[in-house]
This record gives structure tokens, sequence and C-alpha cells, in this order.
């Protein structure tokens, strides 16, 4: 197909405003007197351009205003300037990418990270949006690259004094997002942001040493605790139901959030007490339920969704947080709460239940290591052989709820199964 030639002309302001906008696409009227300037018609504006290859490689193009905004001798006047940077080496381009760089604030980037990561857990996001608005609230509004070596070595030490902690977890998630804005914000091949700022604590060995989390409701609280989950119910809020129920949950069954929250209606049997787990490229796994699941999963049967999860989300999907509920245990306990906290306290119950550490590690969904007998002669998928131990750890837990309610209910010495 042969290529049209460029329509090039001595472009005066009449010659413009008669020349017809096209119905469709884009047409072009070049300048005789001053190569590179012209002007570009659109079914809905005509705007002079100047275009050009910038140190003789790269060919670029920059709108210089409507025609009506500016006149055509204001036009001109910024296109020989333009021309003259272009030569020297000055790339339109490029500095448009660097004047949105240097606008990025911390908040929009934190949100660009989260889009740009799919696979993230709804935990992970939570953590993300509390700490751009809590311990990075001051930066939140204000341009990323300004935030330098100094700034966060600041900000550490001045919130390690009160929660060490939180700070590492927060300063971990600030690296994870200057690290992504050394990936993206470039121009060329040239990142704008030379070094991740938080590297200092690295370099200044000041991350704040932590032991490893082993959080959990002490087995003296979790009477209390169960008691402040499930009285919650009684407010009549749908939502806040589908959170106190999936808590409750875990804590009944040592299941891992994920379990949980994807749990569908088709892998749950109500009459015979069992909730299955299909996990990719892992065996699948048939789990009993206690007595005291099947009453909360039976009284929730009756407000089936068209989602199909047993834990439905606000408006679709699954439920993506409980951080309500579990805030409020943490403030009962005076310990910081999470999911995986509940597989710790339901395993501090398997204890306290004298239930044997193997049947425990099966009924939370672990793989038996170290024993050759174990490993090789014990059923691991279909756990429903364990209903009993299920059985006990659930009635443990209501009889410690009714001792919490009930100063007159005395607990029997040692260790309870029922």
């Amino acid at each position: 197909m042969e290529r049209k030639k460029p329509v090039v002309l001595e472009l005066s302001k009449p010659l413009i405003e008669r020349t017809p906008l096209p119905e469709s696409g884009q047409t072009f009227l070049w300048d005789s007197e001053l190569t590179g300037f012209g002007i570009r018609f659109t079914p809905g504006s005509k705007t002079y351009i100047v275009q050009n290859r910038v140190k003789g490689v790269k060919q670029r193009r920059v709108s210089l205003g409507r025609h009506g905004e500016i006149t055509l001798q204001e036009a001109r006047k910024r296109a020989k300037k333009m021309l003259g940077d272009m030569v020297g080496g000055f790339d339109p381009s490029e500095e448009r990418k660097r004047a949105v760089a240097y606008s990025e604030t911390l908040k929009r980037l934190s949100e660009k990270y989260i889009a740009a990561r799919p696979d993230l857990r709804p935990a992970t996001i939570h953590d993300i949006n509390k700490h751009i608005s809590t311990t990075f609230s001051a930066w939140a509004d204000k341009p990323v690259l300004d935030i330098t070596r100094e700034k966060v070595k600041t900000l550490f030490l001045e919130r390690s004094r009160t929660a060490p902690t939180q700070t590492n977890q927060a300063f971990r998630i600030l690296r994870a997002i200057m690290n992504f804005a050394r990936e993206t914000m470039r121009t060329g091949e040239k990142s704008l942001m030379p070094e991740n700022p938080v590297q200092v604590l690295s370099a200044a060995k000041i991350w704040n040493k932590t032991r490893a989390r082993s959080g959990k409701i002490p087995v003296d609280k979790v009477g209390m605790a169960w008691n402040l989950i499930r009285d919650g119910r009684n407010t009549g809020a749908h939502v806040n139901d589908t959170a106190i129920d999936i808590v409750s949950f875990f804590l009944l069954t040592g299941a891992r959030w994920g379990e949980a929250a994807e749990l569908t209606w088709d892998r749950v049997n109500l009459q015979e007490g069992a909730w299955y787990v299909d996990p990719k490229n892992r065996e699948p796994k048939t789990f009993p339920l206690s007595q005291a699941a099947i009453g909360i999963l039976e009284a929730r049967r009756h407000r089936k969704d068209q989602t199909g999860y047993v834990f439905p989300g606000r408006s679709e999907g699954h439920i993506t947080s409980a951080h309500g509920i579990f805030d409020k245990v943490t403030a009962l306990i005076g310990a910081l709460l999470s999911p995986h906290d509940c597989r710790r306290t339901f395993r501090s119950i398997a204890g306290e239940c004298g239930i044997e550490f193997w049947k425990t590690k099966l009924l939370m969904g672990h793989k038996i290591s170290g024993d050759v007998t174990l490993s090789h002669y014990t059923e691991t998928a279909d756990l429903t052989y364990l209903r009993k131990e299920i059985d006990m750890i659930g009635a443990w837990i209501i009889r410690q709820s009714q001792i919490a309610a009930s100063p007159k209910v005395i607990s029997m010495k040692g260790r309870q199964g029922a």
C-alpha cells in the first residue's frame, strides 16, 4: 500500500479554519516554514503539534495546544523552543513520565502495588492499608520520591520504641512497595529511584529482633473468648454473623483461613458430619465436624445465598476479613490474635483434652513425618474416624464457655474430655 505523502503548506489562520475536521481518524498539515511544526485534525479538535527525533534517534510527537486556545503565532514560538530542546537531547515523552513519577504518592503507589498482585491474601492487603493509614499516615499523600533513608531511619526508631514487631511488619511492607516503585517508575532503562531507602535498616543493622510468633488464646480464657465471639451474634447484623461464625469455625476445626473462607456448601455434608478440602497439588481430605460445628453450620444453611460459599462476603464471593472479631478478642486477651493463632489455640485445646499429638496434626491438615508406622499405615485422607476427638474439642470449648458464663459451674480438675 502506497504511503500518503505529508501535506506541507505555509500554515495560516484562514487555512487552518477552513480545513474541515475528519469524520474519523486524524489528518495533518505541516508547516513549510518550520520543519516539524504542524497541526493535527481529529473529529473534535485542531491541535498544534511538533514532531522530531531526539538526538536523531527517537521519534517524538508533542501537543502544543488547541487552535483557538492558543494562537498560531504562540504555537510557532513554542514549537521553535521545543524543536531546539529536542535537538539538544530533551525527550518530552520521558519528561512526562518523570513528572508523573514525581507526583506519585505513597497511598496511590500502594494501591497500584495491590492491583498488580492479585494473589495477595486478604490479610496482607489489610495490613498494607492499615500501615499506610497509621504508621505512614504522614507520608501517605506526599510524593513517594520524597521518602529518604534518613526519614525511614528516624520513623523506624521512633515507632520501634512502642511496637517493635508491628514496626518491622510496617517497614517490610514499605520495602516491598518501594521495590515495586523502583521497577515501575522509570525513564527508559533508568529507575527514578536509584535505591530503596528502606535498605538503610539492613545497612545500619537496626531491624528489631523479635521471637517467632506463638500467639494463641490462653486455655483459661478460651471460654470467655468464645462467649465474647458468640454473643455478638445477637445483634442481628448478618455480615457480622458471618465473621463470628468463621472465627468460631476456626476454633472448632483448626482450619486455615483459605480452607474455611473458600469452603462451599457442596463440600459440606451435615448429615454425615463432615467437610472436605480439595487443595491444588495436594491430597484431598475429609475432616469430621463436631456437634458444636454442625450446629453453627445448620444455622448458616438457612441463609444460603447465590454465591455458594458457607461464609459469603459482603457483596459477592467469600468473606475476606474478620478483623473486627479478632480485634475484640485481642482486647480481651491482651495479645494480637490472627486466624493462624486460632490454629495454635486449637492445638492447645486438643492437648487439654488429652488427644494424641499425631491425631491433632491430622485434624489440622498437617503431614505426619518421623514415624514410619504412622506415615505408611495411617489413613490421612478420610479423617472421619477422628470424630470422637473433634467432638471432645467442641465439647471442651462449650464447657469452658459455660464455666466462664456462670461462676457457680466448677471445672473438674485435670484434663477434660467432655
